[in-house]
C-alpha cells in the first residue's frame, strides 16, 4: 500500500520542477561558484578563473590576458552569477519545504553523487537514473509516498545509450566521482579482461553501477566513449529508456535528473524480475514489489499509460510478453491490490 501526498506538497513539487527546468535551460559559465585572479607572467597580466571542485580541490583555468574583452567576460559572469543565485534561492526554499513535509529525499552521500553527475551534464544530455532511486522519484512525481522498505539502498544505477544526444558531449563519470573525493574506486570484474562497470566507496555500501542496452546473450561490458567508462549490457533495457522525463531529486538541495516514465518502469520491473538469476531472488522480489506498487497507482490514476506501454512491450516479441505475464501472476498472489493495474497490462499485451 502507498500513501497519497497532501495536495499542497504535490503543488510545491510541481513548482520545484518548473523552476529547475527553467534554470537548467540556461546552463552557463555563471553556474560555477568562483572568483577571478590576476597573475603577472613575463611582465604581462593574465586573468584566471579560480573555483573549487565538488571535493574541495582548488582549480584554475585561464581566461586570457588582461584587456577590455576579458573585463567584459568578468562583468558578464558577475551579472550572470547574481541572476543564478536569485534563481536558486526559491529552488532551495522549495526543497527545504518539501523536506519538512516529509517527502522522500536522497541520503546526503547519494545526493552528492547525483549532483556531481548532473553537473557533468549527464542527465541533461540523455543519461537516465534507473533502479531504486528512480522508483523513489517516480513516486514523488505521481504524488505518492512508498513504504520505506521498498526503497532503502545505497546503490545508484545510471543507464545510457552507446551514443548520447550529442556526439561531442563528454560526461566524464570517473572524473566526476574522483572530484567528489569520497573514495570511489572501480569494482574489478570476475573476468579480469573486462573493464569495470561499477564504482564503490571503500569500506562503505555506496556504489554506482552503469548499464546500457545490450544484445541477446551479451555479457562483455560496452565502452561508452561519451561517459569515459564501460557499462554492463542489459537485454531489453531500451524498453525502459525510450520514454523518460525530468524530475527533481531532493537531498540537501534539489537537482534535476532524468528517470524512465512510471509506466515503463513498472513493466520493465516485471520483466526484470523474471530475468534475474537464482542468487538474485531477493532482488527479484523487490522488483515485483516495486512493480506492484506502481501498477496499483497507475491503474487508478493513469490506466491509459499502462495499456499503451504494454502494447510497446508486446511488440518486442513473445519472450517479453511471456515473462511479463508470468511476473503479473506472481505479483497478484502477493499484492492483490495491484490486480486492476495488472489487468490493464494484460489487456494491452493481448491487443498488440
Amino acid at each position: 500500500m502507498f500513501d497519497r501526498l497532501p495536495e499542497d506538497t504535490q503543488t510545491l513539487h510541481a513548482e520545484l520542477l518548473a523552476l529547475l527546468v527553467a534554470v537548467e535551460g540556461e546552463r552557463r559559465f555563471a553556474y560555477l561558484d568562483g572568483s577571478f585572479v590576476q597573475k603577472n607572467l613575463g611582465g604581462r597580466d593574465y586573468v584566471y578563473f579560480q573555483y573549487s571542485d565538488p571535493g574541495g580541490r582548488r582549480r584554475q583555468f585561464a581566461i586570457g590576458p588582461a584587456s577590455p574583452a576579458v573585463d567584459a567576460i568578468v562583468a558578464a559572469y558577475r551579472e550572470g552569477r547574481a541572476e543564478f543565485e536569485a534563481d536558486r534561492a526559491p529552488i532551495d526554499r522549495l526543497a527545504r519545504l518539501l523536506r519538512s513535509a516529509d517527502l522522500p529525499v536522497f541520503p546526503h552521500a547519494v545526493a552528492r553523487v547525483v549532483r556531481a553527475l548532473a553537473d557533468a551534464a549527464l542527465f541533461h544530455h540523455g543519461g537516465t537514473l534507473v533502479g531504486t532511486y528512480a522508483f523513489v522519484l517516480a513516486g514523488n512525481s505521481l504524488g505518492v509516498r512508498w513504504p520505506a522498505g521498498t526503497w532503502t539502498t545505497q546503490d545508484v544505477d545510471v543507464a545510457a545509450h552507446l551514443t548520447l544526444a550529442t556526439e561531442d558531449l563528454i560526461a566524464d563519470v570517473p572524473r566526476a566521482l574522483e572530484q567528489l573525493q569520497m573514495g570511489f574506486v572501480p569494482v574489478p570484474q570476475l573476468d579480469h579482461r573486462h573493464a569495470s562497470t561499477s564504482f564503490k566507496v571503500r569500506g562503505q555500501q555506496l556504489r554506482l553501477d552503469l548499464v546500457t542496452p545490450g544484445a541477446t546473450n551479451a555479457d562483455a561490458p560496452i565502452h561508452l566513449p561519451n561517459l569515459r567508462a564501460a557499462a554492463a549490457p542489459i537485454r531489453f533495457l531500451s524498453l525502459l529508456l525510450d520514454d523518460t522525463m525530468l524530475v527533481p531529486a531532493i537531498g540537501d538541495g534539489a537537482t534535476l535528473v532524468r528517470i524512465p516514465s512510471p509506466a515503463r518502469f513498472a513493466l520493465h520491473k516485471l520483466l526484470l524480475s523474471q530475468m534475474r538469476s537464482a542468487p538474485q531472488q531477493a532482488k527479484s522480489q523487490k522488483d515485483l514489489h516495486q512493480a506492484a506498487l506502481l501498477l496499483e497507482v497507475l491503474g487508478e490514476d493513469r490506466p491509459d499509460d499502462l495499456e499503451q506501454v504494454a502494447r510497446v512491450f508486446a511488440a518486442s516479441g513473445d519472450t517479453v510478453t511471456k515473462k511479463v505475464l508470468r511476473a503479473l501472476a506472481a505479483a497478484a498472489k502477493r499484492w492483490p491490490e495491484a490486480q486492476d493495474g495488472g489487468e490493464i497490462v494484460r489487456r494491452g499485451l493481448s491487443s498488440s
